[in-house]
């Protein structure tokens, strides 16, 4: 690897380097201790650890060349090798392309200026796409080399970033250096000649947290299957913690969680992360989360951009509303002017290009006025059935004649909303300041709660950005008919059934619009249970259009992931949830034996938003804070609702005594100010006369925020992120147990075994996408199917775990025997196995008797496992390329398309049905249950060609054995023995076949059988004979091979499956790295 040009002084460095070649003007070096026996004596490894501990790259680049200038004892280091041949090879460029032009040059100096620019220039253009984007690329590359040298991934794998850190193994620290590249973390450490290599794959993170304890003043703790890693000595903690801790969620996301990472563009090719890359999205995400913004903004409400002339470096912005605001000591101000010009002026033109009936006035005063207009118009022009009024004012109009003190409040909460838009504006430009969180928590006013909401959740950008919208697709969706729409239909009449408006079909049908749209809209999600109790909700006091883009902002945006299949959303918010309580209440902890209780009680609190257990009147306060804080609020108020309960949940001997404490509570909770009628009210519904303290919902909520505002939205964020690492591994567990249960009904291995070669199995298929980019997220894996589809390999992938894992993988036909394998094992067509099929073959192979090993060999060589093998290039042997190998697994006897279809979802109820069948599920489980044996007469014969291919393959597994040429005379006994059998068969047939002629001709004497007789007479000179082709059952092949002792001990030699899956499971990754 070429180097950028820096001094050496060659008197120091002649102790740790040794000459190997040199000229007038190049120098070749060894590293010290490099190549010698005995790895240099002391001298060897005190230099090894010196490299290993300093930023060095000898360690794994012990050559190097150095240029020299003549009468000079400097020397310029210009270039490394990680071997011999690689060196030796810039040596040689330097000769014939250097050496001949320096004699040219007059002085030493402009010779060395020469050489400079030369070796830069070979730099620049050899890494000018890999490390552009670097701080400091000269250092990285070095970091690079010696990253790649000691851990040999592939290529392909894109190092990150690199730290100076410490590696805790056991009590005794190990310094080293820390590597996070896009699909692994990895430390090396040599120290004194002992070397300290771990590699650990981001996708088995179960932990990742920030710890300190006597001996660790602050670490970083890492979980990975069980095992338990900790690094600490950072120059910049918080920074290396927060890039991993994004790369453990880019590769959480990107195997198991497919559907987060197809809306994420950013991250479709490993190769571009990059450390500022990583850092500057993570800025942007909690940016864009603390803002509520669109993933597309568009600068409707600007005016006008423009900066001063004075010093101050100040940007001024003018706004609708004849609002401006000045921002000074802006740092690369004129560039940001410049930018937002540019921003403002293409959101303008498509602003206007997307409704010409709205003009921009310095007048306007609400901005939420433009979007009604368009929203409106374009309602008209494709609906006429969508609402445009809130439910609540339909149903509960405001009586202005008859106001009591319950109105008269709410009129009170209105003027201070009212003073607060004159001091600090209105729309999406207003301050929000701690007046307006004050004003929030007292409870919105209802007149002002659907304006307010698409305000806080940034709603009202989506519906801005997409004026139209919903009209079309409620156009779109009318008539739909699958799973998502059925359930709807179930579900419709439950959603705030005591509500006057959804006991009409007003209210009703507007929910079953929004409700559908959205599944339209968002078929990944469709529809979750739930999601109609919070749709009512947003009905009530929104407009349908408003309510939909409501609903998106929620799904999409403030509670991601939790109305899906797993709702892995609202599982990891339950564990950040439990943290909180083990850190703000410990007495809770301590009392309850399981934290489980708080998931299970917790979970309609989180996807409901409280709606679900507090009376409506009581909730609607709830959803305004989530709204304004988003999830915090939610956290902050289930604290507090523990907290002020805490006496009766200590007291409690049982969960059932604690859930029925909190019910009751949740009964008590009142809102005083609500101005609901008492019919709608459904705390007023509870008998006063009830011994029981009320509670007010805003002293309820006002006292969450006193006691748990300093929660702040930073660290949610990050306990989201290590939460998920968790959530997401339990579900993997929880998979692999299932599929483990089920297999090892079927298989000898034991459940320990079973686990190892799941892992093994799992891993290979991740290992496919890591470094391929046409397949940027895990292809065959689908959580919504049963768990024993949810990972499946191809034949690629099952090739390699065939020379991995099989007894077999030594024969030469290794390709063709795991081909064979695999189309074998592939019952359904369709070139994917699960875990159960490929478990049952490696099971026969390692633990089958001589005729179940014998069986399988047999089924290899005969259809439909069986098809001629055929490389293309006859240099590699037997060995078949990928392209070979996918074409000829696709091998399949060709079907009707009807037929194929009714196989197809016979074989899996998920597919083509939109629903799951539970029928169809159940009979091919009785159909597996009541399989019977299959019986060797059943086996078809094996004709001429596979025979001789059979035997091609027994002589191939016999080589190299102890006993290889007693089993090259058995198999040549065998098989001269069954050609004996074949031929007596042979003359038996013909003589039969010559008995039947004769019969033939005595009955056309007679008269009988006449036209057939005759026909197959005058036919039968004039053709040739042709020579029947000889076969064998199974029952012949393996009662010859049983009379051979050898052939028996061969295949009842036991294999030790520990030593096998242990080895597998270490070259798992370097075998990878060869293919």
């Amino acid at each position: 690897m070429w180097l950028k040009p820096e001094e050496v002084l060659l008197k120091n460095a002649l102790k740790l380097w040794l000459m190997e070649r040199s000229n007038d003007y190049f120098v070749l070096q060894r590293r010290r201790g490099y190549g010698e026996e005995g790895g240099g004596g002391l001298t060897g490894l005190l230099v090894g650890t010196l490299d290993s501990v300093l930023d060095s790259t000898a360690k794994v680049a012990p050559f190097r060349i150095l240029h020299q200038t003549p009468d000079s004892q400097v020397y310029l280091s210009i270039a490394c090798g990680a071997n011999r041949e690689e060196i030796t090879k810039h040596w040689d460029w330097l000769e014939q392309n250097i050496m001949k032009t320096l004699s040219v040059f007059d002085s030493n100096e402009d010779i060395t200026n020469f050489v400079q620019g030369k070796i830069r220039g070979l730099i620049a253009e050899e890494g000018k796409h890999s490390f552009a984007k670097e701080d400091n690329p000269e250092k990285f590359r070095e970091a690079l080399l010696k990253f790649e040298k000691c851990f040999g991934l592939p290529e392909q794998e894109k190092l990150v970033t690199y730290y100076s850190c410490s590696y805790w193994k056991g009590r005794v620290p190990c310094q080293g250096w820390l590597y996070l590249s896009t699909n692994f973390l990895s430390f090396y450490s040599f120290l004194l000649g002992s070397e300290i290599k771990l590699i650990v794959s981001w996708d088995a993170v179960s932990k990742l947290e920030k710890t300190s304890n006597v001996i660790l003043t602050e670490s970083i703790h890492v979980c990975s299957q069980g095992e338990s890693h900790y690094f600490s000595m950072f120059l910049h903690i918080n920074q290396t913690y927060l890039l991993m801790e994004q790369l453990a969620n880019y590769a959480i996301k990107r195997i198991f969680d497919k559907e987060t990472f197809d809306d994420d563009p950013i991250l479709d090719d490993p190769l571009q992360i990059t450390k500022r890359g990583l850092e500057d999205r993570a800025h942007s995400e909690q940016f864009n989360a603390f803002f509520r913004l669109p993933k597309e903004e568009i600068l409707k409400e600007v005016l006008a951009i423009d900066k001063t002339n004075d010093s101050s470096k100040s940007v001024i912005i003018s706004i609708k509303g004849k609002t401006a605001f000045r921002f000074s000591e802006v740092k690369d101000f004129e560039q940001l002017v410049a930018k937002l010009t540019l921003k403002c002026g293409a959101a303008s033109t498509q602003y206007h290009a997307i409704s010409t009936e709205v003009s921009i006035s310095f007048d306007s005063t609400d901005p939420s006025d433009d979007i009604e207009v368009q929203s409106l118009t374009r309602q008209r022009e494709c609906s006429k059935t969508v609402n445009t009024e809130a439910l609540m004012t339909v149903f509960h109009p405001q009586n202005l004649e008859n106001l009591n003190s319950k109105m008269l409040k709410e009129k009170m909460k209105e003027q201070s909303w009212n003073i607060l838009f004159a001091e600090c504006g209105r729309g999406v430009s207003m301050f929000r300041t701690k007046k307006t969180q004050d004003l929030v928590i007292r409870g919105i006013p209802e007149t002002l709660r659907g304006e307010l909401w698409m305000l806080f959740s940034g709603a009202v950008n989506d519906m801005a950005a997409n004026p139209g919208y919903y009209a079309d697709v409620v156009e779109q969706s009318l008539g739909a008919c699958n799973l998502a729409t059925e359930e709807i239909e179930r579900d419709l009449r439950r959603s705030l059934p005591e509500h006057p408006a959804f006991q009409s079909d007003t209210g009703i049908s507007a929910l079953r619009r929004v409700l559908t749209a959205y599944a339209y809209r968002n078929p990944k999600i469709g529809y979750c249970q739930a999601m109609n109790i919070l749709t009512s909700v947003l009905l009530l006091y929104a407009k349908e259009e408003e309510a939909f883009w409501l609903l998106v902002a929620v799904c999409e945006r403030m509670l991601p992931d939790y109305f899906n299949r797993r709702i892995i959303g609202a599982l990891v918010d339950q564990a950040v949830f439990e943290e909180l309580i083990r850190d703000h209440l410990p007495q809770l902890t301590e009392h309850m034996t399981d934290m489980a209780f708080f998931s299970s009680v917790s979970l309609s609190w989180f996807l409901t938003l409280f709606i679900s257990v507090l009376p409506i009147e009581s909730a609607v306060n709830v959803v305004d804070c989530f709204f304004y804080d988003g999830i915090k609020a939610i956290l902050q108020l289930g604290l507090a609702i523990l907290d002020y309960n805490l006496d009766k949940l200590l007291a409690c001997k049982d969960d059932a005594e604690a859930v029925t404490a909190l019910n009751r509570f949740f009964d008590s909770v009142t809102n005083k100010d609500s101005p609901l009628p008492s019919s709608v009210q459904q705390g007023s519904n509870v008998n006063d006369e009830k011994s029981c303290i009320r509670v007010d919902i805003t002293d309820l909520i006002k006292e969450s925020n006193e006691k748990y505002g300093n929660i702040c939205c930073e660290d949610i964020y990050s306990m989201r992120c290590r939460n998920r690492l968790y959530v997401i591994q339990t579900l993997e567990e929880t998979t692999k147990q299932n599929v483990l249960r089920v297999v090892s009904q079927d298989v000898k291995l034991n459940l320990h075994e079973l686990d190892e070669l799941y892992v093994i199995f799992k891993k290979e298929l991740f290992f496919s996408y890591y470094w391929c980019l046409s397949y940027p997220v895990l292809k065959h894996h689908d959580p919504s199917l049963p768990y024993l589809e949810q990972y499946q390999i191809d034949c690629q992938q099952f090739r390699a775990l065939y020379r991995l894992l099989s007894p077999w993988a030594h024969s030469a036909n290794r390709d063709s025997l795991a081909l064979w394998t695999f189309r074998l094992l592939d019952e359904n067509s369709d070139c994917l196995i699960n875990f159960k099929e490929f478990s049952s073959a490696i099971d026969i192979m390692y633990n089958g008797s001589f005729t179940e090993k014998l069986k399988l060999l047999f089924k290899l060589h005969i259809p439909p496992a069986y098809t001629e093998v055929k490389s293309k290039d006859p240099s590699k042997g037997d060995e078949l390329s990928e392209e070979e190998l996918l074409y000829l697994s696709q091998l399949h006897v060709s079907k009707p398309e009807n037929e194929k279809e009714a196989e197809s979802v016979k074989n899996s109820p998920e597919k083509g049905k939109g629903k799951v069948d539970i029928q169809a599920y159940l009979s091919q489980w009785q159909d597996e249950v009541f399989r019977k044996e299959e019986n060797i007469k059943d086996l078809p014969r094996m004709n001429q060609s596979q025979f001789i291919q059979f035997s091609k393959t027994l002589y191939n597994l016999f080589h190299g054995d102890r006993e290889e040429e007693s089993l090259y005379q058995a198999i040549a006994i065998v098989t001269s023995l069954l050609l004996r059998m074949e031929e007596v068969g042979r003359k038996l047939h013909s003589s039969t076949s010559s008995a039947k002629e004769f019969s033939g001709t005595v009955c056309a004497s007679e008269g009988t059988c006449e036209e057939k007789t005759e026909s197959s007479l005058e036919k039968a000179p004039s053709l040739p004979r042709e020579e029947p082709q000889w076969s064998f059952a199974f029952e012949q092949i393996l009662a010859s091979l049983l009379n051979e002792p050898a052939l028996v001990r061969f295949f009842e030699k036991p294999i030790d499956v520990k030593a096998k899956l242990e080895n597998a499971k270490t070259s798992q990754l370097s075998s990878r790295t060869k293919m």
